[in-house]
């Protein structure tokens, strides 16, 4: 059941309009785009519930002024009809489930190829388009900030920084070891392979002001672009590599241009990934960060994706499985990111209620 109050939304949206029609409104530039954005979320979810209820009460109107022949004729319109109204249905409940403090952003993906050779560098390729089919799916867009192919074919990693409402949120649970296990199309003896990839994700952090990091803490490289396209790749050191010294944590970036842009843009996925460390860890400070960190633990494998012996997608952390290995390459993950939300979700109020005593 999605636990929905419009009523209150609007209430919400209404508040805070007032407060942008102010003349004073903009003599905190800070505050004024937190209202806008607040603004921006609230509507999107309004006009998503309104649409949705919309079309639920048009075509319960529609079924109802059809005798028994009209309705078997337009019996598959009405049957599409609904199965369309259920995906967004299924897609509002998803974005009831967005209460983490970045969840709204726009997301870093990152993904990394493990041990295993061409194999591994296939299957990172195969996750690079698992995602971004996926992408496409929702509506969002992304584009490439970093890519590191391999002459022998895949890649060895990617970056993509994807743009959407809730994109952080929907794409958080991806984090971890993903596990494939299928005959190797590059072993002449069919033999099963077994190959991983790490999957990284944080928010995209436009503005950050309350964070500072000490410069003698960061090690920077320039480099060649390595990516695909453009007659500027590999012809100047613009790509940016930073690595946050205590903690090994490196960022990469070499999407544009220009040295200072990408630099820039690393700069800020180093500070989210940092803040997102602190945050699983309860620091005060990024300061506090002891010890290198395991951006991915190879021993946290999430979710294992199996083509032999038989086929099977199975998350570990939920228990939420498929037997459509194809359907889930080709980017249908909803349901995957759904039971890890719903757990998320249970775990929080567990949490809660523990800690109020409840």
């Amino acid at each position: 059941m999605i636990h929905f109050d419009i009523s209150k939304l609007k209430k919400r949206y209404k508040e805070l309009e007032a407060k942008s029609f102010k003349e004073d409104f903009w003599n905190d530039p800070k505050n004024a785009k937190s209202i806008l954005d607040d603004m921006k979320h609230l509507k999107f979810k309004i006009e998503t519930f309104s649409c949705l209820s919309q079309k639920i009460l048009d075509s319960i109107e529609f079924l109802e002024i059809l005798s028994d022949e009209e309705f078997m004729e337009y019996e598959k319109e009405a049957l599409k009809n609904i199965q369309n109204i259920e995906k967004e249905y299924f897609s509002l409940k998803l974005n009831t489930l967005m209460v983490g403090e970045y969840d709204s952003n726009n997301a870093i993906l990152e993904i990394h190829a493990g041990a295993g050779g061409t194999d591994a560098q296939d299957w990172t390729e195969m996750l690079q388009r698992l995602y971004t089919r996926w992408i496409s799916s929702k509506g969002f867009s992304f584009s490439i900030l970093d890519y590191n192919s391999d002459t022998e074919g895949g890649i060895k990693s990617v970056t993509l920084k994807v743009e959407g409402e809730n994109a952080y949120g929907f794409l958080k649970g991806e984090k971890g070891v993903h596990r494939l296990v299928r005959i190797s199309p590059y072993d002449s003896s069919n033999k099963r392979h077994t190959s991983f990839a790490s999957v990284d994700v944080f928010p995209e952090i436009e503005e950050i002001t309350d964070i500072e990091i000490n410069p003698k803490d960061l090690r920077i490289d320039t480099y060649r672009s390595g990516g695909a396209g453009g007659q500027h790749v590999n012809k100047t050191d613009s790509a940016v590599r930073i690595t946050h010294i205590p903690t090994g944590v490196t960022v990469s970036c070499q999407s544009e241009r220009s040295q200072m842009f990408n630099k820039d843009t690393a700069m800020r996925q180093l500070i989210a990934k940092l803040l997102i460390i602190k945050q699983e860890e309860n620091r005060e400070k990024i300061e506090d960060i002891q010890g290198k960190y395991s951006q991915i633990a190879w021993g946290s494998q999430i979710r294992s994706y199996v083509f032999q012996p038989y086929t099977l997608v199975k998350d570990h952390r939920t228990g939420y499985e498929t037997g459509n290995v194809e359907s889930v390459i080709n980017g249908n993950i909803d349901e995957f990111i759904n039971q890890y939300l719903c757990e998320l979700v249970k775990k929080s109020r567990w949490f809660n209620e523990k800690r109020n005593g409840y």
